[in-house]
């Protein structure tokens, strides 16, 4: 049914509904339009938000946004390979790149972490989606819903009403899809705000490092926001002489950095952003209630140590997007979305974990001279899911099913140079054939690309001289290797997952 979708009297029906319009429900929105799904994205602000909020992308990001062809335009525009400075009462300690030994490798393209404003991200996702003919609704609030067995019947504070076959909520913390589901948020919080921050100008402040200063009773940090003249301000809060934390503001910037970084001269102006940030650890225990979906920070906030947060809403969206794609074209049945679950819960509870650390860590670490926040980066989560039932076949190389499959630069029979990240590129499985011709798929072939290449395999896949089948899945994770004979494993596979229609048209 077509309609009005500002009519409050009528019914507009989608495919799904998502709820959040940050970077989690715009990555879905991409991966689910390139399916050819239809999407109805609504965000309750009347307006974009300008604000850099979450800045830094992680390696494995990159790669999801190498898939989505936004990789690129990221690098240009961001900042890479950045130069952390450090002061310790107000005195220059230190300075140093935490990825500095770090080069790009054939299987590991992306060697660093990248920093651009979050605003900036969400204008390159929205403007991929537009590229697929999508659209983000403003001032579009969720009041409500209900399911059942058919789909979700979403209701607007507006009085309009959405029919969806599912219903994804990617609104944030306070979600209010999370908590209509009456799905526990389990964890700790902190009352107290931890940290104030903001973006605002800093004339005359060099803008090629991350300024870190650092005192035994707190600091600041400003972060130069790329294509912009602001800087992202982070600081402790002041506090009133009841020792009471107060509200951020300029003037209250202007005290801390005269405080902390003691540089005459540097006034702080034009704030477009003031607010606060205090430390939340939680997570539901629940990622699916039937048709209604949780992702991002609608099923799990951490402590902004390593900056992992808006990666683990952006991985959500991208372990999430086919499977849902594939259970609407009724090409799975409801194990393949039981999967999202499965697989995503161990990553966001490992998460918690590592943020919870590497604060405790910085926390103590920047106490001491020459010390700064890369002490709380970790080891990037969300890398395999070996524990997933998707994962099948042999492990016995340095690659195993579940695992995140590297890139590299190989030959097809042509005798081609072809770059592997951009054959995983798309919706769709991929076959990768080395040293053998690609066996018939039958039925599966529409949702697989195959390509016979020459062998040996990157070094990275562990095949050698033999060569053998790896089947890579549309969020470009490992689901199968096997020998370069054994066809029928990746027929029966591929039979297992998406061999269910009848019974994936009742999900």
């Amino acid at each position: 049914m077509r309609s009005n979708p500002t009519d409050s009297t009528t019914t507009t029906a989608t495919e799904v509904l998502i709820v959040g319009a940050g970077p989690t429900g715009l990555t879905l929105a991409c991966e689910l339009a390139r399916w050819g799904v239809a999407v109805r994205l609504i965000e309750r602000r009347a307006a974009h938000h300008g604000e850099s909020r979450g800045k830094t992308l992680q390696p494995r990001s990159m790669e999801v946004l190498h898939d989505l062809g936004l990789a690129d335009r990221v690098l240009a525009e961001g900042q890479s390979h950045l130069v952390y400075r450090k002061y310790f009462e107000g005195a220059h300690a230190a300075d140093s790149e935490p990825f500095a030994e770090r080069r790009p490798t054939p299987e590991e393209p992306y060697d660093s972490t990248v920093f651009l404003g979050q605003a900036r991200l969400e204008q390159l996702l929205r403007d991929r989606l537009a590229d697929h003919g999508g659209t983000v609704e403003l001032g579009a609030e969720l009041a409500g819903f209900t399911q059942d067995a058919d789909g979700v019947t979403a209701r607007l504070a507006d009085g309009r009403t959405i029919r969806a076959t599912h219903l994804v909520g990617c609104d944030g913390g306070r979600s209010t899809v999370r908590r209509a589901l009456g799905l526990a948020f389990e964890g700790r919080g902190e009352e107290e705000q931890a940290m104030v921050c903001g973006d605002v100008e800093a004339p005359g402040l060099s803008r090629d490092v991350w300024h870190q200063w650092f005192g035994p009773d707190g600091g600041l940090m400003l972060w130069p926001v790329p294509g912009t003249d602001s800087f992202q301000l982070q600081a402790a809060p002041e506090r009133d002489p009841d020792g009471h934390p107060l509200p951020p503001s300029l003037a209250g910037f202007q005290r801390q950095f005269d405080r902390y970084a003691r540089l005459s001269g540097i006034r702080l102006a034009n704030p477009t952003w003031l607010s606060t940030w205090r430390v939340n650890v939680r997570m539901t225990n629940r990622l699916r209630v039937g048709r209604v979906l949780l992702a991002g920070d609608a099923a799990h906030v951490h402590p902004i140590a390593g900056g992992l947060g808006l990666n683990t809403g952006v991985q959500d969206a991208f372990n999430l997007g086919w499977k849902l794609a594939l259970t609407i074209r009724h090409q799975a049945g409801p194990a393949l979305l039981d999967s999202y679950e499965q697989e995503r819960l161990p990553v966001a509870a490992d998460t918690l974990r590592i943020t919870s650390e590497g604060l405790a860590r910085s926390v103590a670490a920047v106490r001491r001279p020459g010390n700064g926040v890369e002490t709380a980066l970790a080891p990037p989560v969300g890398l395999h899911y070996r524990w997933s039932p998707l994962a099948a076949g042999r492990a016995d190389g340095p690659l195993a099913p579940g695992d995140r499959a590297p890139d590299g630069r190989c030959r097809d029979l042509l005798c081609r140079e072809v770059r592997l990240f951009d054959l995983f590129a798309g919706p769709h499985f991929t076959l990768l054939s080395f040293g053998c011709p690609p066996p018939p798929l039958g039925p599966h072939t529409p949702v697989v690309d195959t390509h016979a290449l020459t062998a040996p395999a990157p070094r990275a896949y562990g095949l050698g001289e033999r060569g053998g089948l790896v089947l890579v899945r549309p969020d470009n994770h490992v689901a199968l290797l096997a020998e370069a004979a054994d066809g029928e494993s990746v027929r029966a596979y591929l039979d297992g997952l998406l061999g269910h229609q009848e019974e994936a048209g009742r999900t």
